[in-house]
């Protein structure tokens, strides 16, 4: 019942923060300041809801170290996405064509935020949360990541390949990237580092949704498997094999810190004090 509960209460917050933003997604300033409540009322509600339901402090969204974990988390982001649009300008189906809008830049990034933030509580912060508990990380990986590609089939341009993408290059890496630090500080950066560099930084689409200009004036070309179509380059080859690459790494330094809950695991055989971000 719990689980319903901060569901409940984490969606609600979310749906009225997303559409403040929305509706003032022609004005970058409000964007930016309205897109920075949002996150800030997401967080409060989360922390608020599980401390009352589950009798505990909040650990995984520890003040100590936050600042520094969002921020290598976000560096860890933006470092991906910067590899994937590399890999597709080397192809050719990546141009610039000069600057673009720093304004719609300034715009993206709190509406990225929003949308990270609130995605990440709900997705990793409770779901993954949650279902490890009961049955293990392993088994929490699917479900969890399996929903996290369907949520993005909602999307304008939305294809079965992008939401196969998302489930397997995005949903198991962000979880796994909690399971390594048991923290959500690391996975709100990556989530909010990739979906900025993407819109605010490369100007490319993000998730279908007709993502304004960012920082540079720039297009996309050529076949789904390289450009990511429509959906944007988080549909492409390249994003699920960094992906894919990052998860390995994350699940590598998750069983390394001794943070794996085993199958039919409880929670307390996992201290989320343990291995915060250093």
């Amino acid at each position: 019942m719990r689980v319903v509960w901060q569901l409940l209460a984490v969606v609600l917050v979310s749906l009225i923060g997303g559409q403040s933003v929305f509706a003032v997604k022609d004005n970058p300033w409000l964007t930016l300041a309205l897109g920075a409540l949002s996150v800030a009322g997401a967080l409060f509600v989360y922390a608020w809801v599980v401390r009352r339901t589950e009798r505990r402090p909040v650990t995984e969204l520890a003040r100590e170290g936050a600042v520094g974990a969002t921020g290598r988390g976000v560096l860890i982001g933006v470092a991906m996405f910067g590899a994937v649009i590399a890999n597709i300008a080397l192809l050719g189906h990546y141009e610039t064509h000069g600057l673009g809008s720093v304004p719609g830049a300034v715009g993206l990034a709190g509406f990225m935020a929003a949308a990270a933030v609130t995605e990440e509580l709900m997705f990793r912060g409770i779901l993954f949360r949650v279902i490890e508990e009961r049955a293990g990380t392993w088994i929490a990986l699917v479900p969890t990541s399996v929903l996290f590609g369907l949520w993005h089939m909602a999307n304008p341009d939305a294809t079965l390949w992008g939401a196969v993408v998302i489930t397997l290059g995005a949903g198991t890496m962000l979880a796994a990237a909690y399971a390594a630090t048991r923290s959500l500080w690391v996975p709100i950066g990556v989530h909010f580092g990739w979906n900025y560099a993407a819109s605010g930084i490369f100007s490319t689409e993000v998730s279908g949704n007709d993502t304004r200009q960012g920082l540079l004036d720039a297009s996309t070309s050529g076949p789904t498997l390289i450009s990511g179509g429509d959906f944007g380059p988080e549909a492409s080859g390249y994003a699920l094999l960094f992906g894919v690459l990052l998860t390995v790494a994350f699940l590598w330094l998750a069983r390394r810190r001794g943070n794996l809950v085993p199958r039919g695991g409880r929670a307390d055989r996992v201290d989320p004090t343990v291995a915060l971000p250093r």
